[in-house]
């Protein structure tokens, strides 16, 4: 008797993921990642500036944590200047140069 039930397995539960239920699955993923931007005080942006200007002056790699689009990014290199202008810094990596935007660091750590 059971030798003539044709179960399709998975195939018949791919017919009900409707595009829409997809999408809204994606969002729903996308707003667990999400991270609040910190909010900092005027210690801790005085901490961070010192940290900037200690590795521009020593010529040491650091470490950058910026926050872009509810996203924590990593960077790891040398700081070669900062661009009062535009508010950004000029960072070096061992593959490419990058502006950062000053508004957008939320952490900075001197690698000695």
């Amino acid at each position: 008797m059971y030798k003539n039930i044709r179960d399709r397995g998975t195939k018949k539960w791919t017919a009900m993921m409707l595009p829409e239920h997809v999408e809204a699955l994606r969002e729903w993923m996308a707003e667990d990642d999400y991270v609040e931007k910190p909010e900092f005080d005027d210690w801790e942006l005085l901490l961070i500036q010192e940290e900037i200007e200690r590795s521009i002056q020593s010529g040491s790699p650091v470490n950058i944590k910026t926050w872009k689009d509810g996203k924590v990014i990593t960077f790891e290199g040398v700081i070669s200047r900062i661009d009062y202008r535009l508010s950004q810094i000029l960072f070096t990596t061992s593959f490419e140069k990058i502006r950062i935007s000053v508004s957008d660091v939320i952490r900075v750590q001197v690698l000695d």
